[in-house]
This record gives C-alpha cells, structure tokens and sequence, in this order.
C-alpha cells in the first residue's frame, strides 16, 4: 500500500505541470493579442494603449476563466481598423464570446474559427469590409449560438455545413454580397429564433424545409432576388413576429395561415408577383403593426378582408388589383399613420368614418374609381401631411374644412369632377408644399389668399374653367419652383410683382387670355413656345414671343455684316435676313470688314459687337487650348464671358476641304434651330459669319457627350437606372417634339450618343444639327448619305429618301446603348438569331450597376428595352412614331413583368416577326 507522502508528492507534481501549462498558455495568449494589436493601424493601437503588461485578464475587452484562459474579446464599437490575419484563433481553446462589430476591419474570416468548439457568440457586423466567404466546414461550431456577419463585403453561398450549428438561435447575414439558394439544411436549426439575410443577392427558391424552423420569430428575406412561390410550410411558423419577403420576385398566393399563431406584428412582401387574394388570417389579426403588399397582382375584395387593428401603425395595399368599397372599420385603426390604397379599382365613396382615425398623416386613395363628395369629416383628420385623392370620380366642392389641414405638406386632387371654386381656406395650409387640382371643373377666379402658403412649391391648376386676373399677392409665394395655369380663362396682365418669384423654373400659362409682357424670371425667360401659346398678346425678350414696344427698340442698329437671333424679329423676317446673309457669304467678300449686331444678347447687358469681341478674347482667337471636341463640321470651343457666362462656340473650319458641304451643314444648322425652344434641345443663342470667321453660339452642357459619360467607367457608374432611364425619356421627348410638334417636321439623321449632350443634372440635350433637313410636306424628300454608321437605320443602304423613321431607329440604338453601357453592335443582328433571342436581358445590360431589387426600376428597364427593339425594326413602316415612343416611356405605368427578372430574355421583349436585321 502507498503511503500518504506519496500521494502528496504526485498531486504536488500534477499542480506542478499544470501551473506551468497554465502560464505557458497565457503566455501564448498575452504574445497573440499584443501581436495583433501590432498590425493595427496608429490609431487603433492607441485605442489599446491600456493593454500593457503579461496578465490580458485585466485588460479592457479581454476576460477570462479561472485558470487565466482567455474566454471573452470584446472590443465593439472601438474604431479598429485592420485584419485578423495576426491573430492566431488557435491560442484561445476556451474563447467563448467574440465580439468585434462596428469597426473597421477588412480581409477573409480567418478558417481558423472552426476550432474553437466552445464559441458560442460570433459578431463581426458592420465593418464594412470583410470579403471572402464564411469557412466551408462552419459547422464543427456545435456550441455557436449567435452569428453575425451583417453589413460587410462578404460573398459566395452558405455553406450546406450551417445545418449542423444545432445551438444557432440568431442568424444574421444581411447587407453583404451573398449569392446562390439558401441550403435545405438550414431546417434543422430548429432553435433558430432569428433569421435575417436581406439586401443580398440570393435566388432560387427558399426551400420548404423553413417550416421546420418552427421557434422562428423574426424571417427576413428581402431585397434579394428569389423566385418562385412562398412555400406554404410558412404557415407551421406560429411564433412568427416579423416577415419581410418583399423586392424579389416571388409568385403565387401568399401563405393564408400567415398569422395562425396571433402574433404577427410586421408583413412585407411589397414588390412581387403575388397574386390571389388578401390572406385570411389577417382579417382577424390584431397584433398588426405594419402591412406593406404594394406593388404586386393581389386581386380580391377588400370590403371584407380587413378588420380592426388596434395596434395598426401603417397600410400599403397600392398598385394592385383589388377592388370592393372601403370599410367604415379603417376609422377605428386609432393608431393607424398611413394608409395607401392607391392604383387599384376600389369604388364607392370614402367613408367618412375615416376620420376617426385622428393619427392619420398620410392618406393616399388616388388612381381608384372613388366616386362622390369628398366628405367635410376629413377636416377632422389634422395630423395630415399627405392627402391625395387624385386620378378618382370625386364629385361636388371641394370641402372648405380641407383648410384646417394645417400640418398638410403635399395636396393632390387632380383629375376628378370636382366643381365650384378653390376655398380661400387653403391659405391656411401654410407648410403646403405642392399642390394639384388640374384637371377638373373648378370655376371662378384664384383667391388671393393663396399667397400665404410661403412654402409653395408646386402649383397645379391647369385645365379648369378658372376666370379672372391672376392675383397679384401670388407674386408673394416666393418659394414657388412649378407653376401650371394652362387651359382656363385667365385673362388681363401678369401681375408685376412676379418679378420676384426667382425660384420658378419651369411655368406653363399656355391657352388662356393673358397679354402684356411676360416676368424678366428665369422660368418665364426660358419657357418654351408651347407653355406660353394661346393666349391674347404675350410679349417679352425672347424668341418664341414678339418683343414689347420700347423706346429702345424704335433706335436704328448700325449696320454690321455678323447677325445674332433677335427674339423680337418673326420666323419670316428672320429667315429673309437669314438668306441675305448667306448670299453674302457665298459671294465670298472677304474684303468687307463691317458687322451687323441685332440685340438678342440685351438680356446679358451686351450688344453684338462687344459680344463678338469677348467671344475672340475668350477663346484667344480660337486657341486649341479652349478647344473642347468637334462638331459635324467644325471645332467646339468653350468661352467664358465677362458676365460669367459660359457658352460652346463651333466654327467652321474654312480651310476643309470640304467647304461647300460644311457651309451647307453650317446653313442646315441655323435653319434647324433658329426659333426652337426646348429643354432637351440644346438652345442656339446666336450665329456669325464674315470674311473672319463663322461660329455658332450654343448654351454650354457641362458633362460632355453621353458616349463620354458611358466611357468612363466612374462616371459611368454614376448614371444609375432613375438617370438613364430620364435620359431616354428627355431624347425621346425632344425627337417628338421636332417631329410632330413643328410646323414642318425636323429630321436630324444623326442621332448618336455623341450628340446626346448631359448637363450637371444628367438632363439630355440633343446637340449637331449639321445634317438635319426641313421636311417638306406633301413632297417626297430625298438624302444624300448622312450620320454615323451603327446608328443610321438600314433603309439608307438602298434608297434616298428620308424620313422621320430614320431617327426612330437611331433613337433605338442609343437606347439600348444606355441600357447596355456600350454600343450595341452585333447584338442587333443577333437578335433574329436562336442564340440572341435566349440571351438573358440581365447579362446584356450594364454590368456596373447593382442588380435591380426594385420592380419599378426593373418594369422600366424592361420596358425601355422592349421599345427600343421595335425601334429597331427592319421596315420601317412597323417602327413606332417618336410621339408614342414618347406617350409609351411618359404615360401610365408598366406592365408587370411576365415573368421574374432574372429570367427574362431578349426573346421575350420581341415581338412576333419583328425582322430585326444589322
């Protein structure tokens, strides 16, 4: 038998050995930690000044067990920057918590992670920069409870191993890059209580094994791209508290059994390809705080498919297809903020129960067949910042207890049957920002009260029957930017004292009976034609208008050889002095040296002839170092003038030897735009030509050409979808209005996406009228060769004759320029190919912008597309006019998408024998 000294002794030695163990380890652990510290940069290591000395238990963020076993880093929201590289997991066999969230560290998740068998909390959201994907073999974590990865760089797909972090009750793999399906393993984390993967780019189907996660209260999906229905296996998830599928591409009927558990606060699936009807659960699902279905194909009736919400914070049911009249019980939602039932087909009157719902701040019920009076109750409702109403069949007044809507911001009852005049109650409506009632019956005059609204911005009252003189205190409403009085019968003067309003920029006084001189204010100024016709005797300096009778203009000008538009001279007397000039110039005298000044530069403080000097000195003579690009037939330069002015000046190059055809170009030019006014045209300010030079005079577009745009792959990046997509309604508009709203149409056979000019908001001017023609009605009308090969449609291989179909499919070409970020080149012809047409729409668009996760977005894109395609079309007696290309892009919305995003190819967007050939 051993003695007792000698179990001492070996219990002596085994502490022994262990203390040592123990300090070797902590050892290992104070080197790892200060190592790593090391490679952060300056900054970071001063945040971790205190961590000196051998023992890391006392220092801050770090904490251990017992034995001195570092069991817990925790340093979030500390400002550290770097990797982990430097930090060797494998020194912390114990480590239990890590959490480093909110800094900003960067590189791959380190695999060596996957040891750490007793970690039970990870936390690396909101750095922003890790990349790399989450280690294979995630699923040796078996004690893992928490993983957050949200908000960084990550990308690749789940591994299938997450299935076996059985402890995992939190998930959290939002705002990353993550792609490909969700793994069918992830139903075995039936502890999971929290899943959220939003803003991602998952796809494919989520897989029915979902419905095991049965301890799922919060499931988040969004703003990805999965397809197809929403498994029905949803249903067994009765704890559910927040849902959120919407901004994919989802079709089928929603889960009916969604809120079986009575526990289901938050319900998004806005923005799919849902259709069926409205969930019946929710009809008695109290727990309701907010419900966003918009933007789907939902059909139903929805007299009977709500119920009463008492904890109801906010309703989206818009763009949909449901009908049925609205329910009396929305009045008894007390909490209810927001309800949008807009773009539907919803009838009957609006209950004036509505107004029992006194927290209301924003009620939208437009684009409905709404029909009679629009109760006074609603007055009742005093928290309103939004109420619109429009696109409906409202009858009666409007109600004047509208004007106690003190806290009202934007107001919108267009497009109704309303009658009676505006309530000079609106005055009271001091926050109103815009404000629409066009489009309706209102009669008598403008009540002056209006001028109390300061924060106007926006002012609708076109196409009524409103009479009178336009008030003189509107001229008050100095933060006014729109202002639309078209189509009524407005009559006498403009008051002076708009003058002052210097905010307007865009104004439309179009058919009423006004005269006299318009306001000297930049949205009267810069009015096209058509926003100022039709009415009695409108004077004013500029060309779509006579000039008023001054004493000035009766003075005699000297006579000069260089003219310069004159906005007071008629069409007919400016193009007879036009051609006067021109027979000079062909007779090339170069030795008269006298110029002609008219006065259309008067509005800069300038007569011609001081202007002539200052555009020579500005450009040193038409120095090549003020030389910004080449026009059809000349060099553009850029001249700063001395008020601060900057404008684009092309001369023509005298010494070509092409001449004759460039002075033909340069005449075409001037013809073209000599009394075009429009906002995507870019504006000529005026000509010269003498034995010295020939120049024209343009407005100056900032950001250059859209080829240069797209070529730049920064700038490139920055013309997002919104901005594309105006891009091509603003060519579009501006081809319209040179085709159809001319007196004789206007061809420009070079349309390109190097005369596409973008200003700083990335509006489009169309630019180089060298090669247009005048079109002559009721004649054929021949050509020559003109434009830019890739652009020129393919009639103009084997015939003459020019028309406006040539431009149609040039505008088709740039368009999907736009879309594609390069020239379409081959695509064309490959279109009537098998292989074109199974081409997915998004492999072909530009592949530097994001995905599309907006199915508004996404419609227009592919609407776009499949306009341009018919623009493309071989014969062009098949190809749109450039009027309804335009009514096509501007009015109504498009159609839902026939089939997921993702899915759509180039086949689907063209239509049956469309004849597409290069």
């Amino acid at each position: 038998m051993a003695s007792p000294l000698f179990f001492l002794l070996l219990l002596h030695s085994a502490f022994l050995v262990s203390t040592s163990a123990s300090t070797t380890s902590l050892l290992n652990q104070t080197e790892t930690l200060l190592k790593w510290k090391a490679s952060l940069d300056n900054r970071s290591q001063s945040f971790l000044s205190p961590w000196v000395g051998d023992n890391p238990c006392n220092w801050v963020g770090i904490g251990c067990d017992r034995v001195g076993s570092v069991t817990n880093i925790s340093l979030p929201n500390f400002g550290l920057k770097g990797t982990l590289d430097r930090l060797n997991f494998l020194a912390f066999p114990n480590l239990i918590y890590f959490d480093l969230g909110n800094n900003s560290l960067y590189g791959a998740i380190p695999c060596e992670i996957v040891n750490l068998s007793k970690l039970t909390f990870f936390n690396l959201s909101t750095n922003d920069k890790f990349s790399g994907s989450i280690p294979t073999d995630i699923g040796r974590l078996s004690s893992l409870a928490i993983l957050n990865l949200a908000g960084n760089q990550l990308s690749g797909s789940i591994p299938s191993d997450v299935g076996f972090l059985n402890s995992l009750t939190n998930l959290s793999l939002n705002d990353n890059n993550f792609s490909g399906s969700i793994p069918a393993s992830i139903g075995n984390l039936t502890n999971l209580s929290f899943l959220s993967l939003f803003n991602n780019n998952f796809s494919g189907s989520v897989p029915t094994s979902i419905g095991n996660l049965t301890n799922l209260s919060l499931l988040q999906l969004n703003n990805n791209n999965f397809s197809g229905p929403i498994p029905i296996e949803i249903n067994n998830l009765t704890v559910l508290e927040k849902i959120k599928l919407s901004n994919n591409g989802f079709t089928g009927y929603l889960p009916d059994n969604i809120c079986i558990g009575g526990l289901l606060k938050h319900f998004s699936s806005e923005n799919n390809y849902i259709t069926g009807p409205i969930p019946k659960t929710l009809r008695n699902c109290t727990s309701l705080e907010r419900l966003r279905l918009e933007g789907n194909q939902l059909e139903g009736n929805i007299t009977e498919a709500f119920g009463i919400y008492p904890h109801l914070r906010y309703i989206d049911l818009s763009n949909n297809k449901l009908y049925g009249e609205l329910s009396p019980n929305w009045g008894l939602c007390h909490n209810l903020t927001s309800l949008k039932i807009s773009n539907n087909k919803v009838s009957g009157r609006i209950p004036p129960e509505l107004a029992l719902a006194t927290q209301l701040t924003r009620l939208d019920l437009s684009s409905n067949q709404l029909s009679g009076e629009i109760p006074k109750e609603i007055g009742k409702l005093t928290t309103l910042v939004y109420l619109l109403l429009n696109d409906n069949q409202l009858l009666g007044k409007i109600p004047s207890e509208i004007g106690k809507l003190v806290y009202l911001q934007q107001l919108s009852l267009a497009k109704n049957n309303l009658v009676g005049s505006i309530p000079e109650q609106f005055g009271n409506c001091f926050r109103l920002l815009h404000l629409n009632l066009s489009n309706n019956l209102i009669e008598e005059s403008i009540p002056s009260e209006m001028s109390k609204i300061f924060a106007l911005e926006t002012l609708d009252l076109s196409w009524n029957l409103l009479t009178g003189e336009i008030p003189q205190e509107l001229g008050g409403s100095r933060a006014l930017e729109m202002l639309n009085l078209s189509h009524n019968m407005l009559f006498s003067f403009i008051p002076p004292s708009f003058d002052g309003l210097k905010s307007l920029t865009c104004v439309n006084i179009s058919y009423n009976q006004l005269e006299g001189p318009i306001p000297l204010t930049k949205g009267f100024l810069h009015a096209p034609f058509d926003a100022l016709r039709n009415n009695k005797g409108l004077c004013g300096n500029i060309t779509v208008l006579p000039h008023c009778i001054s004493k000035s203009q009766k003075k005699s000008s000297r006579g000069l050889v260089i003219l310069i538009i004159t906005p007071a001279l008629g069409v007919l007397s400016l193009l007879f002095i036009l051609v006067g000039c021109l027979l000079l110039i062909r007779r090339k005298k170069s030795e008269i040296k006298e110029h002609q000044f008219r006065d259309i530069f008067a509005i800069w403080g300038y007569d011609g002839e001081i202007l002539y000097e200052n555009i020579l000195e500005a450009t040193d003579q038409f120095n090549s170092n003020y030389c910004i690009g080449s026009g059809g037939y000349g060099n553009v330069y850029k001249a700063l003038l001395p008020t601060g002015r900057v404008v684009a000046v092309k001369k023509l190059n005298p010494s070509d030897d092409n001449q004759s055809i460039n002075l033909r170009a340069f005449e075409s030019e001037i013809c073209a735009l000599v009394d075009i006014r429009h906002r995507n045209i870019v504006k000529l300010y005026g000509f010269c030509s003498n034995a010295e030079y020939s120049f024209l005079i343009y407005e100056f577009v900032e950001r250059g050409s859209l080829r240069t745009v797209l070529s730049n792959p920064e700038e490139a990046a920055e013309l997002d979808w919104d901005k594309r997509l105006n891009i091509v309604k603003g060519l579009a508009s501006a081809l319209s209005y040179m085709h159809h709203d001319r007196p004789s149409p206007i061809i420009h056979r070079d349309i390109s996406s190097n005369n596409v000019l973008l200003d700083l908001d990335y509006e489009a001017h169309v630019s180089d009228f060298g090669t247009a023609r005048i079109l002559k009605p009721d004649s054929f009308n021949w050509t020559s060769f003109a434009g830019t090969f890739g652009y020129t449609a393919p009639e103009l291989a084997y015939t003459m004759q020019v028309s406006e179909k040539c431009d149609v499919y040039s505008f088709g070409v740039v368009t999907m320029e736009i879309i594609m970020g390069r020239h379409p080149g081959d695509l064309i012809s490959n279109l009537c190919t098998p292989n074109g047409q199974q081409m997915l729409l998004k492999d072909v668009i530009d592949q530097c912008l994001k995905p599309q996760r907006r199915n508004k977005v996404a419609e227009q894109v592919v609407a776009s597309t499949k306009l341009a395609f018919t623009c493309l079309h071989s014969n062009p007696q098949f190809r749109p006019t450039m009027q309804q290309v335009y009514q096509a892009l501007t009015t109504g919305r498009p159609s839902p998408l026939p089939k997921p995003y993702s899915m759509i190819s180039l086949g689907d967007l063209i239509g049956h024998g469309h004849g597409i050939k290069g």
